[in-house]
């Protein structure tokens, strides 16, 4: 498909590179239509070297080809990412001023805006009012996720991931944004985030477990083809927020809480994914009214152990499924981070295992993450494959494992 990703000029703008990429992945032409502005945070040679297309910004280059008019016409799908309140105004009056705009005036394909900028502007009745305006003309909006903005400020306003830009755009222009892919039309259930095992009305035992890495794999399932359930542990909304269409969710919190919703949709389930972090132990008993301190004395808590979930799904499976598991280790005086990860690789019985050395600083509430999948030959590790990176690219590389070991046992007699 013919794709015009229009640039318009934010911090953001670096995101743009890796939609490109994700496009063209998908076997999409990329045309870049930067804004001057745009081409301050990312050179023009960046967008030429990732979509192997010439960059411009001004209506009065290559003029022989009617260029301002012609990248509009040819175009079956325009996106602007990220997509200024400046920007947004200009669409909404209908101003054509640089090659952008034009472009955009000028196309009779579906419109994608993927808004970024300041909470304060977002919310601003100005930009409501041209949101308002652009929908009602047709333009698809993709809302702004909620996080880190520039400097000290967070909220509504942040640009969402590029797989999830990707994902909106095909679905709204009526392309297979679930395309023919490794897993096509699979099944695939998902855990993600962390338990918290409840001690009284306010306090819980818990864990660093943010989530974003079960998000980035429900993003890359979906790309891969594969219908997707997420059983979230306490998952900020704005993460889940920022998942594509058609991903169904569920939320639970205690480990015996996931337990059940795991085993309830396993049936029907082709992979299993089971990225939580589980507690291994909850409180013996949990109290009605919160616990008040006494004197200077400390406190004393009763622990008791939780199910294997993992354990559970890997015997109660039916063939062919494959169940993916998360270690996350560190080292001691006695082994290394990874001699733990093969040793419960063997114990869990999964098909694939993939580990994070936590002891690194990695993982827990980053955006990259740095792995290690392990897998197997009947009781043998025969691979430990390495890989670092945003957690899209991580999820990525495990998908793609994930569907090579679904395809070896398919073909197994």
């Amino acid at each position: 498909m013919r794709t015009v990703l229009g640039v318009a000029g934010g911090i953001a703008a670096y995101k743009a590179a890796h939609v490109i990429r994700r496009l063209r992945e998908l076997g999409h032409s990329v045309k870049v239509v930067p804004t001057a502005s745009a081409l301050n945070f990312v050179g023009a040679a960046t967008f030429e070297a990732l979509s192997s297309q010439t960059v411009t910004t001004d209506v009065f280059d290559d003029v022989e080809s009617v260029n301002h008019v012609r990248i509009g016409q040819e175009a079956e799908l325009v996106i602007i990412a990220p997509a200024t309140a400046n920007i947004l105004a200009k669409l909404a009056a209908g101003i054509a001023d640089d090659l952008l705009t034009a472009t955009v005036l000028t196309t009779t394909a579906e419109v994608v805006v993927a808004p970024a900028m300041h909470t304060e502007m977002w919310q601003n009745p100005a930009t409501v009012a041209n949101i308002a305006t652009l929908k009602q003309r047709g333009i698809h909006v993709l809302d702004p996720a909620v996080g880190r903005l520039t400097g000290p400020d967070s909220g509504p306003g942040r640009l969402p991931e590029p797989q999830t830009i990707v994902d909106f755009a095909l679905a709204a222009a009526g392309s297979a944004a679930t395309a023919v892919g490794p897993l096509n039309d699979k099944r695939v259930v998902i855990s993600a985030g962390g338990t918290r095992e409840p001690l009284d009305p306010v306090r819980f035992l818990g864990n660093r477990s943010s989530g974003k890495q079960g998000i980035a794999l429900a993003r890359a399932a979906v790309a891969a083809g594969a219908r997707v359930d997420l059983v979230a542990a306490n998952i900020d909304w704005g993460l889940l927020s920022a998942l594509p269409d058609g991903v169904r969710i569920t939320t639970v919190e205690s480990t015996l809480e996931l337990q059940t919703q795991m085993h309830a949709v396993q049936a029907d389930a082709d992979v299993i994914i089971m990225a939580a972090a589980v507690a291994d132990y909850r409180p013996a008993g949990r109290t009605d009214s919160k616990m008040k301190k006494s004197g200077d004395e400390g406190m004393t808590l009763s622990l008791v152990q939780n199910p294997d979930v993992l354990v559970g799904l890997v015997e109660s499976r039916r063939e062919p499924q494959v169940i993916v598991g998360f270690a996350a280790e560190t080292g001691d005086s006695h082994h290394t981070a990874l001699d733990y990860a093969r040793a419960k690789f063997r114990r869990k019985g999964v098909d694939l295992l993939v580990f994070n050395n936590v002891s690194e600083d990695r993982a827990f509430g980053h955006d990259d993450n740095a792995v290690q999948i392990l897998s197997h030959d009947g009781d043998q590790v025969v691979t430990s494959t390495e890989f670092h990176g945003s957690k899209d690219d991580v999820s990525e590389k495990v998908i793609e494992a994930l569907a090579n070991r679904m395809e070896c046992v398919e073909s197994s007699p």
